[in-house]
């Protein structure tokens, strides 16, 4: 019996459909790589961030080892050694390079890598098309699995390059100018946070089965929630600037231990990519470095620093289930992600500011920043992986985390759902990650 998060969707059985999925989002990946340098590319900042080149070759490899491997007839891999270059942490499928050397790596090139993407998106293309009835059952899900996992890495491959390219001292600009920002009727930076109240009970919380979702969106549970409140809009930058001001980074009392350790141990007194000079707060973005928006949501908040926020505004973060239910039940509808292929265009990879929605909505709730939650990153009751190699996707990592909710602007469409549950530890900052203020006890009983 196939996994739940494997399942055979009817969609699937449309192979034009999955051809066409297919094609665009391997070629939505290459248009991100086409706005950089092949010097870019090859570049690692630190341990938890990859080159952009190992990302192309990593998610060509999945491909080629989960379904190339399993179901070409007469499989030979492009690269004998590409296996143990490109694993990422799949030990069942064997040996790997160490993820913090992946930036040592000057050889094979970034032309070798798109000639390993070209021949694997081409050999996969063909076996979609190819396949009998028997084989497709079994790659379809397989192959959607995969074109999620390169969704992911196109956003990993934006949040790392930005780290990198910010470490340079002349700034450099990763993609084009975006077009202008929309223009909101209200100001977030000085209007009053406007509360939505939602009353508590018994809910169902995660994935139904119905679409694709990762298989620890699963499976569904019960949850209680007392009644709680949440904040109609992200914090903004605006709101973090007042933190500061009032000394939030030098206050140990609004601090968890670990995080007061961890600022100090990083002497941290802002936002990762903030900067301070005599012109004022400027933010360095993907965009180059811009005067720092006020009115945009606060973002590249490790958690320790948005619940020493929280605390300092009188609130808490929500929980994860306080957030699944705010989306899906009074989520304002507006959204912000990523489309790749408006990247040089004029397409944004940076928050832009949210308008307050109406009375008892929430706004925000999909893209713009993900959200930290208080809740750790845990198997739901009932939880297991799939068989095999492919089972070490999620649950391995079930330690130590804290989840995230709502997607980011540098999500890609089409990625993100509701019951979508990210993860990171505490401490990390390089994602594009902020917080949504929430009051009430809380309460969480299964």
């Amino acid at each position: 019996m196939s996994h739940p998060a494997l399942k055979m969707r009817a969609m699937l059985d449309d192979r034009d459909w999955v051809v066409d999925a297919f094609s665009r989002i391997r070629d939505g990946t290459e248009r991100l790589a086409a706005q950089l340098h092949p010097e870019d590319m090859a570049i690692q900042a630190m341990p938890d961030a990859s080159p952009t080149k190992w990302h192309l070759a990593h998610t060509t490899w999945f491909f080629e080892e989960f379904i190339l491997k399993a179901f070409e007839p007469d499989f030979a891999p492009h690269h004998e050694a590409y296996g143990y270059l490109f694993n990422s942490y799949y030990d069942g499928v064997g040996p790997r390079w160490a993820r913090p050397d992946r930036g040592l790596l000057s050889r094979p090139t970034v032309a070798d890598v798109f000639g390993y993407r070209e021949a694997v998106t081409r050999r996969t293309r063909e076996l979609i098309e190819r396949s009998g009835e028997s084989d497709w059952a079994a790659i379809a899900p397989i192959l959607e699995l995969g074109l999620h996992h390169e969704q992911q890495h196109q956003e990993l491959i934006c949040t790392d390059i930005k780290y990198a390219l910010s470490l340079n001292p002349i700034a450099p600009t990763a993609f084009a100018s975006p077009e202008p920002r929309p223009t909101i009727a209200n100001d977030p930076e000085t209007d009053d946070i406007a509360w939505v109240s939602f009353n508590g009970g018994l809910f169902e919380f995660g994935a139904d089965g119905a679409d694709f979702h990762f298989d620890n969106e699963g499976p569904r549970r019960r949850a209680y929630l007392d009644d709680f409140e949440l904040a109609a809009t992200p914090v903004t930058n605006g709101d973090f600037l007042a933190f500061i001001n009032d000394g939030g980074y030098d206050d140990p009392r609004l601090w968890l231990s670990d995080g007061w350790d961890w600022r100090k141990a990083r002497a941290a007194t802002r936002p990762l990519y903030w900067r301070s000079s005599d012109n004022g707060w400027s933010e360095f973005t993907l965009h180059g470095e811009r005067p720092l928006d006020r009115a945009a949501p606060a973002s590249h908040l490790s958690a320790y620093e948005a619940f020493a926020y929280a605390t300092w505004a009188g609130a808490r973060a929500p929980t994860e289930f306080e957030l699944e239910l705010a989306t899906l039940t009074a989520h304002d509808g507006a959204a912000e992600f990523l489309d790749p292929h408006a990247i040089g265009g004029g397409g944004r990879a940076h928050p832009t500011p949210v308008a307050r929605p109406a009375a008892g909505k929430v706004g925000g709730l999909a893209g713009g920043v993900w959200e930290w939650t208080t809740s750790a990153y845990a198997a739901y009751p009932g939880y297991s992986p799939p068989d095999g190699a492919i089972g070490e996707y999620n649950g391995k990592f079930m330690s130590s985390q804290l989840t995230l909710r709502g997607g980011s602007c540098l999500t890609p469409e089409g990625h993100w759902r509701p019951t979508y549950r990210n993860f990171f530890p505490p401490a990390a900052q390089w994602q594009c990650a902020g917080l949504r203020l929430a009051r009430g006890p809380v309460a969480l009983r299964v």
